[in-house]
């Protein structure tokens, strides 16, 4: 076996542990069972913002090589999924559409501002690697709502389904022709919150009868059929009714191929749990979480850091198969954001831009994104206490990683076994340390 610890108590980041000593413990045992086996992981990754995009701009040509190479190159996270927002979201520089009105024809689809912004940053990122993208709208036109404006929520008008059905489809083409490779896509960001910035509301009969009846058969005409759409992409305590309303629309189970949730109202595994059980050939993708200033800002760096390893691990073992971030890359301030919706991400830039530092949250990321890689499989565990959170993942080589977290004040030793081989080693407080097996 060998072990990465993340320490920051002790100033330890991905750092090699010594070789653990052969013992067991049946009163102190963590047990991966290697026949019991469940979800695929998609992989790992983080929002390619206008935000992100245009802070990753102004970094000098140096550090943005090594911004990149820091999240997606193999020596760092080795991000392989994204997340992009169709139109504008609240981490722009404002709102923003493609197109310049009710009256301008689709033919004239203008990406020039993505062009700027989040492609480059994307295309960097794909020197690593492929990269596939999930798509989420945060609002329509304002013309196409009830509201007639992108924020403050509003409902998309009956008599435009069809036409904004058209635009996204028109979205995907265009950045299928630059390059990008959108695999999922949500109906809609925070489908039940009216917000200060981009957002619509939708129930989950309408998700349903958008994806069934309009976006669903619009993307299998223009030879789209293979993209998998999600609805809710809001937060866990609602997901199962949310699942459930929208899968009773006629022809939904046809064209809704998974659900996407977000962490703002806490833990809810159960319901992530439930909903997998429910519908066990869809998929759950967790599609954003940050550290809100508004809530966290005094939690501290290894509270923040372990909210994330927390929850990555609770959805994981509820059956998620895919964890993708929010803000790749902020300003010093948290943004820019229109409505100064400011929060951190794991990597944050100075305050001249000259440089970036990278958060606690980062490495502890790193303890999944590094080692369980695409194509992998949850494996059971289970543990003699809650004061040791852990998971555990057979890659595609066969080979098998355990997370294993210590968000206690005290330090926790136990015995780590897959019924075959059997090490003891001591877990530090507030710790996180990654077992390949």
């Amino acid at each position: 076996m060998k072990a990465f610890i993340t320490d920051y108590n002790n100033s330890r980041f991905w750092q090699e542990m010594p070789e653990f000593e052969k013992g067991e413990n049946a009163m102190r045992t963590v047990r991966v069972y290697r026949d019991c086996k469940y979800q695929t992981i998609r992989g790992f990754g983080g929002a390619f913002t206008q935000a992100s995009g245009y802070s990753y701009n102004l970094l000098p040509e140096d550090k943005r090589e090594e911004f990149v190479k820091a999240y997606f190159s193999e020596e760092g996270l080795a991000y392989n999924l994204g997340r992009i927002h169709i139109n504008s979201c609240d981490f722009a520089l404002g709102n923003y559409i493609y197109i310049k009105g009710e009256d301008d024809p689709l033919d004239n689809f203008d990406l020039s501002i993505d062009e700027k912004y989040i492609l480059p940053l994307l295309k960097a990122a794909e020197e690593y690697g492929e990269i596939e993208l999930f798509a989420t709208p945060w609002s329509p036109p304002a013309y196409m709502k009830t509201n007639g404006d992108m924020n403050h929520g509003g409902r998309l008008k009956k008599e435009y389904y069809g036409k904004w059905a058209d635009y996204i489809v028109k979205f995907v083409l265009e950045m299928k022709m630059r390059g990008a490779n959108i695999v999922w896509m949500s109906i809609q960001n925070e489908p039940a919150a009216v917000q200060t910035w981009d957002s619509c509301i939708y129930d989950a009969e309408e998700e349903g009868i958008f994806a069934a009846s309009f976006l669903g058969p619009k993307l299998e005409e223009a030879g789209l059929g293979d993209i998998k759409l999600f609805v809710w992409d809001h937060n866990k305590e609602m997901l199962w009714d949310r699942a459930k309303g929208s899968m009773s629309v006629k022809d939904a189970d046809k064209y809704i191929k998974g659900f996407a949730f977000h962490w703002y109202t806490g833990d809810h595994f159960d319901a992530v749990g439930i909903t997998h059980d429910a519908f066990p050939d869809k998929e759950l993708f967790f599609t954003e979480g940050c550290v809100e200033y508004s809530r966290f800002a005094d939690s501290g760096e290894v509270g923040k850091a372990e909210m994330y390893a927390h929850d990555m691990l609770g959805n994981l073992n509820a059956g998620a198969n895919g964890i993708i971030d929010w803000n790749l890359l902020l300003d010093s301030k948290g943004g820019p954001n229109h409505v100064q919706n400011y929060c951190a991400a794991p990597v944050m830039c100075k305050e001249d831009f000259s440089d970036f530092e990278k958060r606690l949250s980062y490495y502890y990321i790193g303890h999944f994104s590094r080692y369980i890689k695409k194509g992998a499989v949850r494996l059971a565990t289970s543990r003699f206490t809650d004061a040791v959170e852990a998971g555990a993942f057979e890659n595609p080589d066969g080979s098998v990683v355990v997370l294993l977290l210590n968000r206690t004040d005290s330090d926790n030793w136990f015995c780590l076994t897959d019924g075959a081989e059997s090490r003891t080693f001591t877990l530090p407080a507030h710790s996180i340390v990654t077992v390949l097996m």
